[in-house]
């Protein structure tokens, strides 16, 4: 009797936590319209449609691989496969390292409908993120990054992140960023949008190669950050840096870290003296990276600007 009153409410949080773990399951094959009939408004189910990003993002790999990253039953994946090929979509030819084998390649029109499918699933998972403020889509990524630790029965590897220069369509992106960004976190107006787009329209005007930089962050190509390095106006021999900006739910990967190294890199060897940057004090976690980098505050104003009561300050980092 003892034994089944010390075990009932341990049973019972059980089948609760049970039971959210469905209910989330549920909610969430919804939303993604796995239970549609194709995957992603294809003609594809959902394991086809893994597989195709499988064969994708590999140069070359083969079925026993596959299998072993999706789970698949060695029979329904030959079946899968076996429908790629005589659909167009796949190729097989005899491994060099394994004669018994086969290694699996997409063709042009399998590579194409990869493009369509990662096209609409980069877009359900943006249009969802878009709708979350800041903090929020902070947590809600956060927590996925949990559940995916504890399904997968290991530490989940942090996303990796690529650094390249700007090209066209990267400064409309960079307005947007900043204006949505700095509303969702600080409650600014849309004057800073503004002057956002005011400081991209001049860098492109104005561009001078080999004395300015604008680096962008990407995730799976999905832009993350960025950060400016121009002329300055007023002090010759001097750089300016320019709306530093990592995305809430990217911190934490040395991004911050990276787009700054990347300018003062870049400002000495086009021979600046020094680069000068003007920030609000509000922005502790930026501060940290500018002292890091070896910058120094030298002046604070208070102003009132987008919106709000602010601080301003003006650093610099010496480079002689």
């Amino acid at each position: 009797m003892l034994f089944s009153m010390t075990r009932q409410p341990q049973d019972a949080a059980l089948a609760a936590d049970a039971a959210a773990f469905r209910q989330f399951n549920r909610v969430y094959t919804r939303f993604l319209g796995t239970l549609s009939e194709g995957f992603l408004r294809t003609e594809f189910s959902l394991a086809e449609g893994r597989v195709i990003y499988e064969l994708a993002t590999r140069p070359k790999t083969q079925a026993s691989e596959i299998g072993e990253t999706l789970g698949l039953d060695a029979g329904y994946l030959s079946r899968i496969l076996t429908k790629f090929e005589k659909t167009g979509l796949l190729t097989r030819k005899t491994s060099k390292r394994d004669s018994r084998a086969a290694d699996l390649q997409l063709t042009a029109r399998g590579r194409a409908i990869f493009r369509t499918l990662n096209t609409r699933a980069e877009k359900q998972a943006r249009d969802f993120l878009k709708g979350l403020r800041s903090p929020a889509r902070a947590d809600f990524t956060g927590a996925v990054r949990t559940m995916e630790r504890f399904v997968a029965g290991k530490d989940v590897a942090p996303p990796s992140w690529s650094l390249r220069t700007h090209r066209p369509g990267d400064m409309g992106t960079i307005v947007a960023v900043e204006g949505a960004g700095y509303v969702d976190q600080f409650g600014w107006d849309g004057t800073f949008e503004a002057l956002a787009a005011r400081i991209v329209a001049d860098f492109i005007a104005n561009f001078t190669p080999e004395r300015e930089r604008c680096w962008i962050a990407e995730i799976d190509s999905r832009h993350v950050g960025h950060i400016f390095l121009v002329q300055h106006p007023e002090q010759p021999g001097a750089a300016k840096l320019r709306l530093l900006y990592v995305d809430p739910a990217a911190r934490g990967l040395g991004l911050g870290k990276a787009l700054v190294d990347e300018c003062v890199h870049f400002a000495r060897e086009a021979g600046y003296r020094k680069i000068v940057l003007w920030t609000q004090s509000i922005l502790i976690s930026a501060h940290r990276l500018y002292q890091n980098a070896g910058f120094r505050l030298v002046e604070e104003q208070p102003h009132h600007s987008f919106g709000k009561d602010l601080v301003g300050q003006t650093w610099e980092l010496v480079l002689e």
